[in-house]
């Protein structure tokens, strides 16, 4: 009998064990959506220009943190060494971004992080990053309104924070904010129902302010210049007051500075071409980020001496300081509209992800619904205004912030283990045909023919994609039945067959 239990309680575990490990099957074509395909490279890259400590494409990405961030890092960790922690940080997120971007182009379904986990380890992994995924963009929706609404709150002096406490009360709770902000609480609200009218219309609206945020880095980029005083980079410390450790610690904060271009994979069902659309943003959007960062910081820090920065406003009260105070009032239209964007970016991942997770059925079935006129998952987006709305209610910003990181840094480090696993795995059936016919081949990407004597360039990828498909499906039925054996004579030699077809050494 005890021999029996054990029998069956291994049964129990080994198909629970199964269970939590099994990946999701691409079947049919991976390029059907029931979204609406209308982004083109342009949109997405905008998309993701954000900033703060959260937020998708340069949209996402050049919002909140450009224009709080800076003060922090220059004047608590960094000095003017804080060009070299953006320099640091940039290069750093390029690489994550790059992981996302190869995984977006192989894979372009919505879900980002949590779809290629799916795919390439298993479950019950998906699941837990699937839920970091969602407390991450509903955290970041809620910490950028709340930051919006407090600067707001500053350009008013005050009024807002002082009419709420005096009419409602404060909140004495360890973890919630000082009072109950109505303003960010609207702000999540009026954002998501602007969503709502289709993903055309709000990319647009996203990039008009998206514009104007860029325009204003600019200007004070070459204001910064104008009136910059080299002195400030020499005294008080010189260039690294508090050592290259600063520097350091300082591009750790910077880093999630650059937390949006997961934005852009997420985007993939929704781009026209995301085969060429996903790597172009992402390489574009860091770009630009990284140079506009390191630019600002630079005039920044030599516009005004770096321990005397307000960190709760730096640009604005910089450009107040040295008697430009029309340019404080441009800096901050700039500021609002950087995190405006960075609102809509997390908004925006946020109803795909719930989406993506319902699809699969890891979340409740009508979760997975389309809204049939504007293509969008209205459902996924009313609930996601309303959470983030109520997180931004109470809670305070630096604790949100504080929230996010760990989920952040998680996903981040699946998703690279995931393209790790994805390279040296038999590729599936749908996988090989996305690399043969529309997925990253070149040739077929730039229009061009794979090299054939007896057919044109489309017969050629026909019949590639086709053979490609028949050595993947064989290697896949041969390493499930030798899981234990590694890479077999005959599946090393399916490999080298699909490596030549790809290089074209064998035309099919």
């Amino acid at each position: 009998m005890p021999g029996a239990r054990r029998m069956i309680l291994g049964h129990v575990v080994s198909d629970l064990s199964s269970k939590m490990n099994r990946t999701k099957k691409l079947g049919g074509d991976v390029l059907e959506t029931p979204l609406n395909r209308c982004l083109n490279t342009f949109d997405i890259t905008l998309l993701v220009v954000r900033c703060l400590k959260h937020v998708t494409g340069i949209g996402h990405m050049v919002g909140a943190g450009i224009y709080v961030l800076t003060g922090t890092v220059a004047k608590d960790l960094a000095g003017p060494g804080i060009v070299l922690s953006f320099l640091l940080a940039g290069l750093t997120s390029l690489l994550a971004a790059l992981c996302y971007a190869e995984f977006g182009t192989r894979i372009p379904k919505a879900g980002s992080a949590y779809v290629y986990t799916y795919i390439s380890i298993g479950e019950f992994w998906a699941f837990v990053i699937g839920w970091n995924i969602i407390l991450e963009h509903m955290i970041g929706a809620a910490s950028v309104a709340r930051a919006w609404s407090g600067y707001i709150d500053s350009l008013l002096g005050g009024a807002i924070s002082n009419i709420t406490v005096t009419h409602v009360g404060e909140l004495h709770e360890q973890l919630l904010g000082r009072y109950p902000d109505f303003l960010a609480f609207a702000a999540c609200i009026v954002y998501a129902c602007l969503l709502g009218i289709g993903v055309k219309g709000s990319a647009i609206f996203n990039s008009f302010f998206t514009m104007i945020n860029l325009a204003v880095m600019v200007f004070v980029i070459v204001m910064g210049f104008y009136y910059a005083r080299p002195e400030n980079w020499t005294s008080g410390g010189g260039f690294l007051p508090f050592g290259f450790s600063g520097v350091i610690a300082g591009a750790a904060t910077c880093f999630y500075a650059f937390v949006g271009f997961d934005s852009i994979a997420t985007s993939s069902e929704e781009a026209i071409t995301p085969t060429v659309s996903i790597p172009l943003a992402t390489l574009t959007s860091m770009l630009v980020v990284t140079i506009g960062y390191i630019l600002v910081s630079a005039a920044l820090t030599l516009m005004v001496p770096y321990w005397s920065l307000n960190v709760g406003a730096a640009l604005p009260e910089a450009f107040g300081s040295i008697g430009l105070t029309w340019a404080k009032y441009v800096v901050s239209v700039g500021a609002l509209c950087g995190m405006t964007t960075t609102l809509f970016g997390s908004l925006f991942s946020l109803p795909r992800c719930l989406y993506a997770m319902a699809a699969d059925g890891l979340l409740f079935s009508f979760l997975g619904s389309v809204n049939q006129k504007t293509q969008l998952p209205l459902v996924n987006l009313a609930i996601s205004g309303i959470s983030s709305a109520l997180l931004a209610l109470v809670f305070d910003l630096e604790k949100l912030v504080e929230f996010m990181s760990i989920g952040t840094l998680l996903a981040y480090t699946i998703v690279s283990a995931s393209v790790i696993i994805l390279r040296y795995r038999p590729p599936s059936p749908e996988e090989a045909a996305i690399l043969a016919v529309g997925g990253t081949d070149d040739s077929s990407q730039s229009g061009g023919e794979l090299p054939s004597p007896q057919s044109d360039g489309r017969t050629s990828r026909g019949k590639l994609g086709l053979e490609l498909m028949m050595l993947a499906e064989e290697g896949t039925k041969m390493s499930e039945m030798w899981p234990r054996r590694g890479k077999s004579r005959e599946l090393q030699q399916i490999n080298r067959k699909i490596d030549d077809l790809m290089s074209g050494r064998v035309i099919p």
